[in-house]
């Protein structure tokens, strides 16, 4: 199972809602095409869908969020760097170059 914490609030639980209401809808719809065709093909009534989808996301949009549980995970402190150290001239780095602008 997943540990995904899902939000029980109003306007999640109407969100949630908005794919199965246009799969009914879009059946609904291809039905009266079959039983009734003329008027009700779906060239003709497939500005319901996009009611439908406004509807639902209004109805999200005034939906009340109280109790919403965030879906993103914190985020982790970042470690700070470690100091660096200039290298020493005994580790055997050169510290100058010769014939590079000098």
């Amino acid at each position: 199972m997943s540990d995904r914490i899902r939000c029980t609030c109003q306007r999640c639980s109407i969100r949630g809602l908005m794919g199965p209401v246009v799969v009914v809808t879009v059946g609904v719809l291809f039905l009266l095409a079959e039983m009734r065709g003329g008027y009700f093909d779906f060239n003709n009534t497939y500005p319901v869908i996009l009611i439908v989808i406004g509807l639902i996301s209004l109805a999200s949009a005034f939906a009340s969020s109280e109790g919403h549980v965030s879906s993103t995970a914190p985020v982790p402190r970042a470690i700070p760097p470690a100091p660096s150290v200039p290298p020493s001239p005994s580790s055997g780095a050169p510290t100058s170059y010769t014939g590079q602008g000098q």
